[in-house]
C-alpha cells in the first residue's frame, strides 16, 4: 500500500506519456512551445507497463489515469492500454486528453480496454477555441468527443476552465449544451501551472463566480457529502436530474486532507502532489542492474517516497510557489 505518515493512500496513478502537445493553450504554455524532453529521457512502452504492473500488483493502485502533455500523440498507446488491462487485479483506467485524434482512436481504445475519457473543451465558440488554444482544431474536439461517446467511454466528461475577458460568460451554455449531448460537465479553477508563470489569482474565476453564473439559468441542488469520497469534484444535481455539473475548486476549496493520487512524469520521475518541490527518480531504479532494479526495490522507494509526502496547507490560505515543471511535463 502507499500510505503517508497523515493517514492518506494513494490507490490512484496519474501517469504522464508524453510533455507534448499539439495546443498551446494559453493557461498551460507559450505560444512557441517548450524544450521537450529528449526521447532518451522517456519512459519506454515497456518501463511505462512495468511501473503500471508494480503499482498495481504490489501497491495497491485501483485507478490509472494516462495523461500529457497529450497523451494521443503517444504512438504505442493502444498498446499500453491493453497490457493495463490484462494486469490483475485489473485497474480502472481512463484518459486525459484534449480531443483531437479521439475521433481516429476512440473506438480502438475501447477496444484495449479503455474505461472512460475526459476531455478539455473550455469554450463552444471556434474563434474562443482558436484565442484560447492558439489552434483552429475547434471541430475536431467536438468529433472526438462525439466519437467517444458512441464507442461507449462512458461518462464522457468534459474539463472546462474559464479564463477572464475570454470565456468566463460560458458557463451556463457549455453547461447546456453538455445535457443535451449526454456527457458530463465540470469547471476547474485554473490553477498556477503555466510555463510562463502568468496566473494571477486576483483574475481568476472561482468556484463561487462559476456556480453563480450556472444559477442564473439552473437549478443546482448539491450531491451528499457522502456520495464525493476523494473524488476532486464538488457535483451538483442539475434541475433535479438526471444531469450532473462538477467543479474543481483546487485553489479556493482545496482537498489535499482526501487525495489519494500518486504520479509518474514522462520521464519516469515520481510525484507525490503537482505541486511537489521534489521528485523519486524511478527510471534511474528501472535501468539499472541487480538488486537495485528489482520489481520489490523499486516498490520499496515508491513507498518510502509516498511515506515522506507532508501535509499539505491550506491552499486558500497560501501563496503558490511556481513549479519548475509546466503542466506539460508533469501531467494533469
Amino acid at each position: 500500500m502507499l500510505t503517508d505518515t497523515h493517514g492518506r493512500t494513494a490507490t490512484d496513478l496519474r501517469v504522464s506519456l508524453t510533455d507534448r502537445c499539439n495546443l498551446r493553450c494559453t493557461y498551460c504554455m507559450p505560444e512557441e512551445g517548450l524544450n521537450w524532453l529528449p526521447k532518451p529521457d522517456l519512459l519506454s512502452d515497456d518501463e511505462i507497463c512495468r511501473l503500471i504492473q508494480i503499482a498495481v500488483t504490489r501497491l495497491g493502485i485501483r485507478d490509472v489515469r494516462f495523461t500529457g502533455g497529450e497523451p494521443l500523440l503517444r504512438r504505442g498507446l493502444v498498446g499500453i492500454v491493453e497490457r493495463t488491462a490484462k494486469l490483475t487485479p485489473r485497474p480502472q483506467i481512463a484518459l486525459t486528453t484534449n480531443g483531437i485524434g479521439l475521433a481516429r482512436l476512440a473506438s480502438p481504445l475501447k477496444s484495449a480496454g479503455l474505461d472512460r475519457v475526459n476531455v478539455s473543451l473550455d469554450t463552444l465558440r471556434p474563434d474562443v477555441f482558436a484565442e484560447l488554444t492558439r489552434r483552429d482544431r475547434h471541430q475536431d474536439v467536438l468529433n472526438g468527443l462525439a466519437a467517444a461517446r458512441d464507442a461507449g467511454l462512458r461518462p464522457v466528461k468534459i474539463n472546462s476552465v474559464l479564463m477572464p475577458g475570454l470565456n468566463d460568460d460560458e458557463a451556463p451554455d457549455l453547461l447546456a449544451w453538455a445535457t443535451e449531448h449526454g456527457y458530463e460537465l465540470r469547471f476547474i479553477e485554473q490553477m498556477p501551472l503555466d510555463a510562463q508563470h502568468g496566473w494571477q489569482r486576483s483574475t481568476m474565476i472561482d468556484a463561487e463566480h462559476i456556480l453563480a453564473s450556472l444559477r442564473t439559468r439552473f437549478t443546482l441542488t448539491p450531491e451528499p457529502a457522502a456520495h464525493r469520497g476523494t473524488a476532486p469534484a464538488e457535483r451538483f444535481i442539475v434541475d433535479e436530474g438526471p444531469h450532473r455539473v462538477g467543479v474543481i475548486a483546487s485553489v479556493t476549496r482545496p482537498f489535499c486532507r482526501a487525495c489519494d493520487r500518486t504520479r509518474l512524469t514522462a520521464d519516469g520521475q515520481l510525484r507525490t502532489c503537482l505541486f511537489a518541490t521534489v521528485e523519486t527518480d524511478l527510471r534511474a531504479a528501472l535501468r539499472s542492474e541487480g538488486r537495485d532494479g528489482s520489481d520489490e526495490a523499486i516498490a520499496h522507494r515508491w513507498r518510502q517516497a509516498t511515506r515522506g509526502k507532508l501535509s499539505s496547507p491550506r491552499i486558500a490560505d497560501v501563496d503558490y510557489e511556481q513549479p519548475e515543471r509546466p503542466m506539460s511535463a508533469i501531467g494533469g
